[in-house]
This record gives structure tokens, C-alpha cells and sequence, in this order.
């Protein structure tokens, strides 16, 4: 059987802890969907626990081509689609909802988030293995130190849950981080009641001066008519994803620009 190497480029850890790779296995719920895709299966320790879930439709996607012909021999059986994630097409190849999971390249963790949210409607769950300090931002609440643009756009279509720590003796090679497996699971909000791209715009607006006042970063940012917002006074972190709704409104009725 072929051998497979870890490739730095491809940000590659390969978890060698078959109990860990039982318990991630275990985070996915089968609520509201038969499909799975897992992004990055690497030598598959992950894959052959999903494999006994017994999904009726279960995939994987891998971009390296030593991983792809080790588990075309490991799993023959298994349906294995040679590519990106991030330039996959997934309402092409998926016409059910599905669940996502992995143990997530590092490198791209976020890029894979934030292409699940652009599928959000058919994407209704993510299980998956992150950088803990990356993990830990998604789940934040306000108020907390973490909490910042990954926690409000995702927590605006997801409900997030922080499951477990993973240390990181338990890969090969060892990442230099700890990692932290998380699962989010599509909440009922169809749509936001503002202009989306506006807060997106918002949102990170926000938090690139999140030590100044709401205030500050907004008038830094946007060009508007008035500066009398009721919570101009707080500090992004301490703001709600409705709360931002709220205040993306109410820049969207301020803007100088749209008169």
C-alpha cells in the first residue's frame, strides 16, 4: 500500500488517536440530513468510524494525490472526489442537505466556514477539528474576550457548540497548537432582517478598532449623516448578532452616500 507523507504546504496533521477519531466521528448528529462530506480524510482514522455510522450517502474530498490513492485502496468502497473544497461545487454534486466534517487544514479553517455559509441552506451542520484558539472565537459569546467577526457571522446561522479540547501530541507531526473539535448546526434564521453584505461590512468594521467605542470604528469606517445610535457607547464585543442587525439598519438609513 502506498505510504503517505504529512505535507507542511497542505497545512497536513494527521490524528493517529483512533478513541479521538471515534469521539469526532460521534459529533455528527444525522439531524435533518443522509449526507456527509469530509474534507481532508488524509489516511482515513477518521473515515473508517464515519464509514460505520452507516450514512446512506457518505463522501470525501482530498486535494492530495498520495491521500487519494491510499484510501482508493484503504476504502474501495468509498467515493472519493479529487479536489478543493473551497473550489468545489457543491450544489452541483450534493442535492440533499448535508453535514460537513474533518479534521480542518489549519491554513483554511476559516475559508471553510466561510464557504459553508455562503451554503448555509444546504450545509445544516459542521463537525470539525480547528485550531483551538480558532474553535473557541467561533463558539464565543458577547462579553467575552474571544468573541469577534468569526463569532457573529457564523452565530447569525448557526448555533455553535465548543465540544472538547485535543492536545497535540496526538498528531503526526505535532502541530505547535492545541485543537478543539466544535459542531454547528443551521439555526432557523432563513435570512437576516438587514442588508447582509452591509453587515458583513459592519461587523468587521467593528471589530478592526475593537478596543474603541462603536462610535470611533463606525465613524472611521462609514460616512454618515448622524452619530446618535443608541449603543455607540459599547465596544463591538459586547454586541449581539440582533444587536448588529439592529445597528446595520440603522447605518443603512444613515449613510450619506444613499441620498
Amino acid at each position: 500500500m502506498i505510504k503517505v507523507y504529512p505535507k507542511k504546504n497542505l497545512g497536513q496533521h494527521f490524528l493517529k488517536d483512533k478513541a479521538i477519531a471515534q469521539k469526532i466521528s460521534e459529533t455528527l448528529t444525522g439531524d435533518g440530513y443522509r449526507s456527509i462530506l469530509e474534507i481532508g480524510p488524509g489516511m482515513g482514522i477518521l473515515t473508517d468510524f464515519i464509514i460505520g455510522r452507516g450514512f446512506p450517502d457518505f463522501r470525501v474530498i482530498e486535494i492530495d494525490n498520495e491521500s487519494v490513492h491510499y484510501l482508493g485502496e484503504k476504502f474501495p468502497e468509498l467515493t472519493i472526489i479529487k479536489g478543493d473544497f473551497l473550489t468545489f461545487d457543491i450544489d452541483g454534486n450534493f442535492n440533499e442537505k448535508l453535514a460537513i466534517i474533518g479534521n480542518f487544514p489549519y491554513n483554511i479553517s476559516s475559508q471553510i466556514l466561510f464557504k459553508a455559509l455562503n451554503h448555509r441552506d444546504k450545509i445544516v451542520e459542521i463537525c470539525g477539528m480547528l485550531q483551538k484558539e480558532v474553535a473557541e472565537r467561533i463558539c464565543a459569546k458577547p462579553g467575552s474576550k474571544a468573541y469577534g467577526i468569526l463569532s457573529v457571522l457564523v452565530q447569525a446561522f448557526y448555533s455553535a457548540e465548543y465540544l472538547f479540547s485535543v492536545s497535540n501530541n496526538v498528531f503526526y507531526p505535532p502541530p505547535k497548537v492545541l485543537s478543539g473539535v466544535i459542531r454547528l448546526k443551521r439555526n432557523e434564521t432563513k435570512n437576516l432582517d438587514c442588508n447582509e453584505n452591509l453587515f458583513i461590512k459592519v461587523v468587521k468594521a467593528s471589530f478592526n478598532q475593537r478596543r474603541k467605542t462603536l462610535r470611533n470604528s463606525v465613524k472611521a469606517a462609514f460616512d454618515l449623516k448622524a452619530f446618535d445610535y443608541h449603543d455607540f457607547h459599547l465596544r463591538p464585543e459586547q454586541l449581539s448578532v440582533n444587536q448588529f442587525v439592529e445597528l446595520t439598519n440603522w447605518i443603512g438609513m444613515n449613510l450619506k452616500s444613499s441620498e
